[in-house]
């Protein structure tokens, strides 16, 4: 009797306290998904988030990039993963929503994507060296106007956030540009000091040591540059239309479960707040947004962007 008794006793704590050998999620290694060559803002930061991952998910993270289409190839991978939080990705606004109107594809749906935190933004620049005969943004558009197609500007592929600018300003202004396209990291900042390209559209973070160097002028940003008051926004110069937000955010495919979002989100928000010193150091602007602001702020700039591809002729309304 005394047997029955405690092995009674042993089956109702199983019951109420459940299988001492369930482990907690994640229980394996996990995989970061960077839509962009190595080299860039986008990978370097995402490296430096991943490494304040690590302690919090107790998991190692392996980074995974796969540049192309204006980010697209990567952001398509990272919503065909299975729904499980294992996978997840990097996504920037070129990979959503600029690079499928510029790619003539239908953009991302937003319902499908499980948004776990937006961290950073960046003041995108037109820019080139001192030694060209243009010294302001209004010099740069006369110049080009008078000079049709023989001023070439370089950006980081085609569908990209620069691209996407770029055909903005040629509407804008009426000026004609030689789109120039590279795979991404540094080329574009090397073509302008090299002689190959007139000028560039690029974040501001790649070209601040060149900037402080002597070696290139920015003519015109559109977004202000913490400490460079004197580098005009487009709508500073009297334009109506402005440009298109730069940020990134980490997301995965809808349907993640429940168990994963309650360790990635805070791991984000965490590791976002943690490394927030280090990524204004490169330039950039960190501002840590929950998923549902991160969404919102997605819902918003497809808008934005939307009315803007309508109004240079990349989308019928």
């Amino acid at each position: 009797m005394k047997k029955l008794m405690m092995l009674l006793l042993l089956c109702v704590t199983v019951l109420i306290v459940g299988p001492a050998t369930a482990a907690e999620w994640p229980t394996k290694p996990l995989t970061l998904i960077i839509p962009w060559a190595p080299g860039g803002m986008t990978d370097v930061s995402s490296r430096m988030l991943v490494e304040r991952f690590k302690d919090k998910l107790g998991q190692p993270v392996m980074i995974n990039n796969q540049g192309g289409a204006g980010g697209m190839t990567g952001m398509r991978a990272v919503l065909a993963s299975a729904p499980n939080g294992y996978t997840f990705g990097s996504g920037a606004i070129s990979s959503a929503f600029s690079a499928p109107f510029l790619l003539k594809t239908e953009p991302f749906d937003l319902d499908k994507v499980s948004y776990i935190g937006g961290y950073s933004f960046q003041a995108r620049t037109v820019f080139t060296s001192p030694g060209k005969p243009y010294k302001t943004w209004a010099e740069f558009v006369e110049y080009a106007k008078k000079n049709p197609g023989k001023v070439r500007v370089s950006t980081t592929g085609v569908g990209s956030v620069p691209h996407f600018m770029l055909e903005m300003i040629q509407v804008m202004t009426g000026a004609q540009f030689t789109h120039v396209p590279f795979e991404g990291g540094e080329s574009v900042v090397t073509a302008v000091l090299g002689g190959h390209v007139e000028a560039s559209c690029d974040a501001y973070a790649k070209v601040s040591p060149h900037v402080d160097a002597g070696k290139i002028r920015v003519l015109l940003t559109n977004r202000k540059v913490p400490g460079h008051p004197q580098i005009p926004t487009i709508t500073e110069l009297g334009y109506k239309q402005s440009l298109p937000n730069s940020w990134f955010g980490l997301l995965a495919a809808a349907g993640i479960p429940e168990e994963a979002k309650n360790v990635l989100v805070p791991a984000a928000e965490k590791a976002i707040k943690n490394t927030k010193a280090k990524i204004e150091e490169m330039w950039g602007i960190c501002e840590y947004k929950s998923p549902p602001e991160f969404k919102a702020m997605w819902e918003e700039e497809y808008k934005r962007v939307y009315e803007a591809a309508v109004k240079i002729g990349l989308r019928k309304p």
